[in-house]
């Protein structure tokens, strides 16, 4: 693993949990897997541009844009993780549903309210 691909694991973890980033990916995806961890972890969400509540608002709002829905979720998670409330992921999916469509608005707002439920249900 290159240093670049090392500090983007690294970043991986801090944003998504050692739940989602420890989990071994299947051999087959491994390049994949390389690519990721060293371009969108090492490379952009580790520079000093933007904090990480505002790359989160970023990628929900892709991610719906998109209609991500399984990237989403693990996204939302994140977005709560890096301090962004609830309240605020709201915003960001309904700002987005102006621009992405309401079919994407209404499957992030799914998303998004199952998950935020789940971790109302989980024990503190």
């Amino acid at each position: 693993m290159s240093d670049v691909a090392a500090r983007g694991a690294a970043v991986r973890r801090e944003v998504l949990g050692p739940d989602r980033a420890d989990r071994p990916p299947e051999p087959f995806a491994e390049p994949f897997r390389e690519w990721v961890l060293e371009a969108a972890w090492g490379r952009v969400w580790d520079r000093p541009g933007l904090d990480r509540r505002t790359r989160s608002c970023v990628t929900l709002a892709v991610l719906t844009a998109l209609r991500c829905t399984d990237e989403l979720e693990m996204h939302v998670e994140a977005a709560l993780r890096n301090g962004v409330t609830p309240d605020e992921i709201a915003e960001v999916l309904l700002h987005t549903t102006v621009y992405a469509g309401a079919p994407a608005g209404n499957a992030a707002f799914a998303v998004a309210s199952r998950v935020l439920s789940a971790q109302e249900e989980r024990p503190a």
